[in-house]
C-alpha cells in the first residue's frame, strides 16, 4: 500500500482546505482499490493564499508501505526471528530481500532509499558530481537546503540579506541545478535542513539519506535517516542500489518519565557519556521501552539527532501517539491515519535481540552538560561548576547560544522562554550575551506569533537568521579576540576546538537550552538552577522553577513566508552557469585510476596527534565559500590537525626540501614533484562532519593512502569513494613504529581482495626496514571504485558497457 506524501507544513486535510481555502486545485485521495488494499496518493496543492503553499513532494511520490510489509515479511521468514525496528526499516529497504547476504556487523546491504536531502555547503559538490555522471535527471525525490552559508553577525534579517549578496553565485547555482535536474530548492531563510526534514519529509519507516552528519534527527520521527557523504547521494539520486555495512543495534531501554529540568537533550548527554564518541560506530540506536512515550517527537529528533556524537549510523524511535500528534499538527494526518494501519511494522518485534543494552531511568535522570572541547565529557549540571573551578576552565560565561538542528523545537524555545518570563519577572536579565536561532521559518514566525521571541529579545537575547549560524562556526564573534581563554554555553551538538568560533581556547560546553538560558541569566558554570537562588532587581533572592512548555502549539504553526522552489516537470532547458574564474565554483575533473602498482615509497604527509575530526582535516566557517570549489578549499587541508613531530597544527617537514611549512603547501609540492603521500592517524580518524571534503582534498592534492587505529564510518565511506585506501593497524601499538620521515610501500594490491590484509613496508631514513599488517573493509565493489580511480569514475564506466 501506498500513501502520496502531500503533508507539508502548510497543508491542511483535505475537508479543511475545502472549507477555508479559496480557488484552491487538488488531487484528492485517489481511493484505487486494487485487490482490496487501499492506494492513497496527494498530488500538489495550488491556492492563492500565503499562508497555505503546495506540498513538497512530487505526484508520483508515495510512501509505500506495501512494499516495506512485503520486505519484511520476506526476511522475517528467512532470518526466522524477531525483528528490531531498525531491521525492518532497513531491510525493508532492501534491493534484493530474497538473496541478500545479512549478517549485522558483517555484510555490506544494497538498499533503495525513499529520498535524498542535502544542505547547500554539501550540495554544491554533490550536484557537481552529479552533473559530471552525465545523467538527465535525479531518480528519486531529492532536495537542497540552504543553511550552512549565513553567517551571525548583527541580526536574523541583516544577516540573511548580507548572505544572499555574497553567495549569489553558489544559490544561482543551485537553484539553477535543482531546477534542471529535478531537485526541490528551499531558499535562504528556510531554516536548518534537519527541522524543515521534520517538518514536511520524514515520517515513520521512511529511509533518507543526507549530506550532512545529523540527517538522523528524522529519527525522531520514527524514520531511519542517515548522514552520508555527497557521492553516496549521487549514487541513490542516480538510481544505484546504496550499500551500507549491516549495522549492529544498541538497544536504549527507557523507563520512568521526564520531569522537572531534565530533558531530552539529557538523554542524548547521559547516552554519550556511557558510550564515548565512537561507543556507536557501526550501529544504529534504536530507543524503546515505557519511558518513550513521555519525550514528545520533537524531543525524540533532539536525542537521535545527536546520536552522531557517539557514532552511530542513525538513531530511531518507535512509532508512537506523539509523534502521530505531530504528525497531524504538520498537516499529515493522512500519513499518521495509515502509520496507524501499519503499527506492527514500525515498532520492533517483542522478544528481539540487540547487541548491546544500555538502560536509562528518566525519573532519575539529571540535567546533564557536556564538555568542553568533546561532546562525550557528560558531567551533571550541579557539578559542572566545581568540576571547571578544578580543571581551570573559566567559569563566567561570556555567551550563551540556544537554538541549531538539535534543539529548536516550538518546545524548546517554549521551556527557554519559560525561564526568561521568570527572570523578567524579578527584573533580571541575561549577565552573558545570549543568542536564539529558530530551526525553521515556520518556528520563528509561530514564536514571534505566541510571543517567545520578544520575551527572549526582553531578557537581553539576539534572534539570528534560520540557520546554522554558530554552530557551524558561521559566527562573526567580536566579543573576544583570538587566543583569549574563554567559556560559552550552547544547545548544539559538537564543541570541538575552535568549532563555533575558530578559537582554540573557547571552552564550548553543550547542554539543554533551557538549562543554557539559565546558566546565562546567572553568567556562570557555578549556577545550578535546581538548588541555586538568583538576587532580583530589589533585592531579593528567588529560585527558578522548572520550565514548562506546550509540545505544539495549540493554534496551527504559522508557516511564515513562502521559501520553497518546485523543480520544474521539465528542466532539460534549464541552463546551469559555472564560470572557469569564478573562486566558488569549479567544475570537476576525473581522479587518475590506479595504474595497477603498488604504491611505493610513499612519503607522510603528516602524522596526527590525537583527535582529527572533519573539522580538523577540512575546516568549516570562512572555508565554507569554498565548499564548491575543490582546488581553493583544499588550501585548508588539515590545518587543524596536530604534527606529533613538533606538537603544532599546520607544519609539516617537507622530507623534499627539510623545510617546515603548511600542510596544504607541502602536499602541492609533493603533487608538483609527482610524489605520493599518505597519512598516518589515531583513534576514530574523521569523526563529525560528513563533509566529503576530508576526502576529496587529499586525493586532489596527491594523497592515496590514510592509515589509522580506527576510522569514523562516514569519513571512511568517502574515502573509499575517491578512490583513497583507508586502511587500519592489524596492531594498533604498530602506529608507534611509523614515523614522519618514513617511507611506506603498500604491497599485494594486485591481489587486493574482501577480507585480505594489506602489507605495509615502513623504510626508515637509516636504510633499516619494517613490515606491519594493515586491515581494511573494502567490498570487491569498493576495490573496483579504488581500480577505477573514484567510485564516480567507476559509475561512468558501467554507463558505458
Amino acid at each position: 500500500m501506498g500513501v502520496g506524501v502531500g503533508g507539508s507544513r502548510r497543508l491542511r486535510t483535505p475537508l479543511a482546505l475545502k472549507s477555508w481555502v479559496p480557488a484552491l486545485t487538488l488531487s484528492f485521495f485517489q481511493h484505487a482499490l486494487n485487490g482490496g488494499i487501499r492506494r492513497y496518493h496527494v498530488a500538489s496543492v495550488l491556492c492563492q493564499r500565503a499562508k497555505v503553499a503546495m506540498s513538497h513532494f512530487e505526484p508520483n511520490e508515495y510512501i509505500n508501505y506495501e512494499k516495506l510489509e512485503k520486505n519484511i515479511n520476506i526476511v522475517r521468514k528467512r532470518l526466522d526471528r524477531p525483528l528490531t525496528l531498525s531491521e525492518k526499516i532497513v531491510y525493508g529497504h532492501l534491493d534484493d530481500p530474497v538473496k541478500q547476504e545479512i549478517e549485522r556487523g558483517k555484510t555490506y546491504l544494497r538498499l533503495r532509499p525513499d529520498r535524498v536531502a542535502m544542505q547547500d555547503a554539501t550540495a554544491q559538490m554533490a550536484m557537481l558530481q552529479f552533473i559530471s555522471s552525465g545523467l538527465p535527471k535525479v531518480a528519486v525525490p531529492s532536495t537542497i537546503h540552504c543553511d550552512h552559508l549565513i553567517e551571525a553577525q548583527s541580526g536574523g534579517d541583516k544577516d540573511l540579506r548580507r548572505a544572499k549578496d555574497i553567495n549569489q553565485e553558489v544559490y544561482n547555482f543551485l537553484s539553477t541545478a535543482g531546477a534542471k535536474y529535478g531537485v526541490g530548492f528551499w531558499k535562504p531563510g528556510s531554516g536548518i535542513i534537519h527541522q524543515i526534514i521534520l517538518e514536511n519529509y520524514s515520517y515513520p519507516g521512511v529511509m533518507l539519506i543526507g549530506t550532512d552528519s545529523h540527517t538522523p534527527n528524522g529519527g525522531g520521527l520514527g524514520g531511519i535517516c542517515i548522514g552520508v557523504g555527497g557521492a553516496d547521494a549521487v549514487d541513490v539520486m542516480a538510481g544505484i542500489p546504496w550499500e551500507l555495512k549491516c549495522p549492529k543495534v544498541i538497544g536504549v531501554k527507557l523507563t520512568g518519565k521526564l520531569s522537572g529540568w531534565s530533558s531530552p537533550k539529557d538523554v542524548i548527554l547521559k547516552v554519550a557519556g556511557i558510550l564515548t564518541v565512537k561507543g556507536g560506530t557501526g550501529a544504529i540506536i534504536e530507543y524503546h521501552g515505557p519511558g518513550v512515550d513521555s519525550i514528545s517527537c520533537t524531543g525524540m529528533a533532539t536525542i537521535c539527532n545527536m546520536g552522531a556524537e557517539i557514532g552511530a549510523t542513525t538513531s530511531v524511535f518507535p512509532y508512537n501517539a506523539r509523534m502521530k500528534k505531530y504528525l497531524g499538527k504538520t498537516g499529515r494526518a493522512d500519513i499518521a491515519a495509515l502509520a496507524d494501519e501499519f503499527h506492527q511494522y514500525l515498532v520492533p518485534d517483542a522478544g528481539c535481540q540487540y547487541d548491546q543494552v544500555i538502560e536509562i531511568n528518566l525519573s532519575e535522570l539529571k540535567p546533564h552538560i557536556n564538555g568542553p572541547f568533546t561532546p562525550d565529557l557528560a558531567h551533571p549540571v550541579s557539578d559542572v561548576g566545581a568540576v571547571a573551578e578544578k580543571e581551570g576552565w573559566p567559569v563566567d560565561i561570556r555567551v550563551g547560544l540556544i537554538g541549531s538542528c538539535t534543539n529548536s523545537s516550538y518546545e524548546d524555545m517554549g521551556r527557554s522562554a519559560a525561564v526568561a518570563k521568570q527572570a523578567l519577572a524579578h527584573g533580571l536579565k541575561c549577565k552573558s550575551k545570549f543568542t536564539i536561532t529558530p530551526g525553521s521559518e515556520q518556528i520563528r514566525a509561530t514564536i514571534e506569533r505566541d510571543g517567545y521571541a520578544q520575551i527572549l529579545r526582553d531578557v537581553g537575547g539576539l534572534i539570528l537568521a534560520n540557520a546554522c549560524g554558530p554552530c557551524i562556526g558561521q559566527w562573526d564573534r567580536k566579543d573576544i579576540k583570538k587566543g583569549e581563554k574563554n567559556t560559552i554555553v550552547t544547545s548544539y551538538n559538537r564543541n570541538f576546538t575552535g568549532r563555533n568560533d575558530a578559537n582554540p581556547e573557547t571552552h564550548a560546553f553543550v547542554t539543554s537550552p533551557e538549562i543554557v538560558t539559565a546558566l546565562s541569566i546567572a553568567g556562570t558554570l557555578k549556577f545550578n538552577p535546581e538548588t541555586d537562588f538568583l538576587t532580583g532587581a530589589d533585592g531579593k533572592k528567588f529560585k527558578l522553577e522548572a520550565p514548562d512548555a506546550d509540545e505544539l502549539p495549540t493554534l496551527d504553526f504559522d508557516p511564515g513566508q513562502d521559501t520553497y522552489q518546485y523543480p520544474p516537470k521539465d528542466g532539460s532547458g534549464q541552463h546551469v552557469d559555472v564560470s572557469p574564474t569564478s573562486q566558488r565554483l569549479q567544475l570537476l575533473e576525473p581522479f587518475d585510476k590506479w595504474d595497477g602498482k603498488d604504491l611505493e615509497d610513499m612519503l607522510i604527509l603528516i602524522k596526527v596527534k590525537g583527535k582529527c575530526t572533519t573539522d580538523h582535516i577540512s575546516a568549516a566557517g570562512p572555508w565554507l565559500k569554498f565548499r564548491g570549489h575543490l582546488d581553493n578549499i583544499s588550501n585548508n587541508l588539515l590545518i587543524g590537525a596536530i604534527n606529533i613531530e613538533n606538537g603544532k597544527a599546520n607544519s609539516v617537514r617537507n622530507a623534499l626540501t627539510q623545510e617546515f611549512g603548511p600542510v596544504p603547501d607541502t602536499a602541492r609540492y609533493y603533487k608538483k614533484m609527482g610524489v605520493k603521500w599518505a597519512v598516518i592517524g589515531d583513534e576514530n580518524y574523521g569523526e563529525g562532519s560528513s563533509r566529503e571534503h576530508a576526502a576529496l582534498e587529499p586525493r586532489h592534492l596527491g594523497g592515496r593512502v590514510i592509515i589509522t587505529k580506527s576510522f569514523a564510518r562516514i569519513h571512511e565511506t568517502n574515502l573509499k569513494k575517491q578512490g583513497l585506501l583507508p586502511l587500519t593497524f592489524a596492531d594498533p601499538a604498530d602506529y608507534n613504529k611509523i614515523h614522519p620521515v618514513d617511507k611506506l610501500s603498500i604491497v599485494g594490491l594486485a591481489d587486493f581482495a574482501p577480507g585480505k590484509p594489506l602489507k605495509c613496508i615502513i623504510k626508515h631514513p637509516n636504510g633499516s626496514q619494517e613490515t606491519i599488517m594493515l586491515n581494511h573493509t573494502f567490498n570487491e565493489s569498493q576495490i573496483e571504485w579504488f581500480q577505477a580511480g573514484s567510485a564516480l569514475n567507476r559509475m561512468k564506466e558501467l554507463q558505458q558497457q
